[in-house]
Parts: C-alpha cells; structure tokens; sequence
C-alpha cells in the first residue's frame, strides 16, 4: 500500500525468511562463520541457540544457500545413465527439516523423502535405516557429505533426538557419514540436559547463541533492507526514529520488521516521507511484544490502530 510512496519495488520489512534481505550484523556473520568451519571440519552436531525472532530460520537458510555457493546441485541417489551425464556433485548433500516434532519413524521418513530416496508406504523403521545408511555411503563414497538442518530443534522428541544420534554414529575412518545442525530457541538447551539423551549432548563440538542486533547495527540493518527493496533515496528512518525503534525491540529482528513496517504505514498516512520517533511510538503501542515501560500512559492501543487505519484509508482516496 505504500511502495509507490516511498519509491519501492517490494515490502522491506516481511517477516518471510528471505535470504536477498539477509543483513550480516556481527552476530550473524559469527554464527555463518561458525557453521561453514564446523560444516567443513566434518563435526557431527551443531548447535545454534537463540531467542524467538531473532532470525534463526533466516540463517539456516542463508547457511544452506551458501554451503554448495557455486556448486551445482545434484540429487542423493540416481541410475548409472543419470550419474554419468549429471554436472560434478556437490559437495555437500542437504536436507531440511522445518517441523521436527515427529517420532522416530516420521523423521526418518521425512529424512528419506528429502534425500529423495524411494521408499513403500509402510516400510518399516529398520529398513529405513537401512536405507539410509545405505545411501550414506553411497554419498561418502562418491566424496559428498551429507548434512541436516532442522529448525525449531526444541520441540523434537527426546526419542527422535535418539534415532538422529544413531545416524551419527556411521562413519569412515575420516569422518562422519552425517552431519546435523539444531536450531531452536533457549529451551533447546534444557532439553539437552536429559540424562537420556546426554550421548548426544556430549557430541555437540560446536554451538552458537544467536544475539540481536546491536544499537548501532540497526541504522545500517534499516538502510539495507530498504535498498533491497529499492529505495533510492538517503535515509528513511530519523536518527530517533531509529533509537526509539532499538529502545522498544531491544535488536529482535522480527519486532523491529513489525514496528518498522507499522511506522512506515504511519507516516504514509500523513504524507510524509521520512518515519519519525512519534511514529515509532505510535506503532509500538499497537505491537503487544515490545517494551512498553516507556510509552506514556495516555496512548491507548484502541485509538492509535483506529487512526492510524483512519489515515491510511484517507491517504489512499487521494
């Protein structure tokens, strides 16, 4: 609604995890780093913790993009005919896994269906390990290395955690047949503490706690995601603007998207080009997550949503 105003190609502020906005602020840039070293020392598990919206899945993906960059990407298994007229192999083989709360079984299915394994309706739970320590080996000895990110880890059963372990447990004289990343947020942590699973929690050589970005981060965080988006001009967001906008999201990206994209329909609605500290307010009053100990008693939610709805729809009869 308000691109043309503002002279953009496209919102700059979603909330979808898309890698072109990826911003590489000092904890995200040390995270990547920690991943692609521990990815390509062959570690087992990997580990990155940190709050919610703090940009875990946008990382991932961003992770995953940048493993094979300039590689071609190939599947898992295929005929003879396939392998021999295929592009060279990548040298990482992925899977992803965005919902790991399934049991055992689901999540070795899930792990077969995204290393494109054919596999029957009801095959059962050891010939699907079967098959996939099969095609494990098939990777390593074509000197590919397989690897799985799941998202939200925190919510995976300990049982499932178990059977994930297990895979890991194939290996060469080298290195590991399978490697495999954990992102969830801090409860992660404390599941990992069960003494059931403490194999696995000894495993983990590499971890990360994901941080927000930093206050004088937020300024350069606005300006690129804005020219991602195709603004052209100096700057949009005033200097309070953009310190109010760190006061009340404390850095979370996610909050910072909302509020910044709450404020922008804000100044549209009176006509202005630049996002103002009034606006900000105003949009953080209208967003229950952020820190609201500093807002003035007498802003109510109510009557900002219905004026800033007021102003919007007014601008848009013009």
């Amino acid at each position: 609604m308000y691109l043309q105003h503002f002279g953009l190609r496209e919102p700059p502020f979603g909330l979808t995890p898309d890698t072109s906005f990826f911003f590489a602020c000092s904890s995200y840039q040390e995270a990547l780093n920690t991943l692609l070293v521990a990815a390509r020392n062959g570690e087992g598990f990997i580990k990155i913790t940190g709050e919610v919206g703090n940009g875990k899945t946008l990382l991932c993906r961003k992770f995953l993009a940048t493993l094979n960059q300039g590689r071609q990407s190939t599947t898992l298994i295929g005929t003879q005919d396939q392998a021999a007229s295929a592009p060279p192999a990548p040298r990482f083989i992925t899977a992803y896994i965005p919902n790991p709360y399934l049991e055992p079984k689901s999540l070795l299915l899930a792990l077969a269906e995204e290393f494109r394994l054919p596999q029957e309706p009801n095959t059962d739970q050891h010939l699907l390990l079967k098959s996939l320590t099969q095609a494990l080996l098939e990777c390593a000895s074509k000197g590919q290395r397989a690897l799985v990110c799941l998202d939200e880890a925190q919510a995976m059963p300990l049982e499932s955690l178990e059977v994930l372990r297990l895979l890991t447990n194939l290996e060469t004289e080298k290195r590991k047949l399978l490697q495999v990343v954990l992102f969830g947020q801090p409860e992660l942590n404390e599941r990992l503490r069960h003494n059931s699973i403490r194999q696995l929690r000894q495993r983990i050589s590499f971890q990360y706690d994901l941080q927000g970005l930093r206050k004088d981060e937020l300024e350069r965080y606005l300006r690129h995601r804005l020219g991602v988006a195709g603004f052209a001009g100096e700057t949009m967001f005033s200097k309070g603007a953009v310190g109010k906008l760190h006061r009340i999201t404390r850095g979370t990206p996610r909050l910072v998207n909302i509020v910044a994209h709450k404020a922008m329909m804000l100044a549209f609605g009176e006509g202005r080009q630049q996002v103002l500290a009034s606006h900000i307010r105003d949009a953080a009053a209208d967003t229950p997550e952020v820190r609201r100990d500093w807002l003035p008693w007498a802003v109510a939610l109510a009557s900002v949503t219905m004026l800033a709805l007021m102003a919007i729809s007014w601008r848009a009869l013009q």
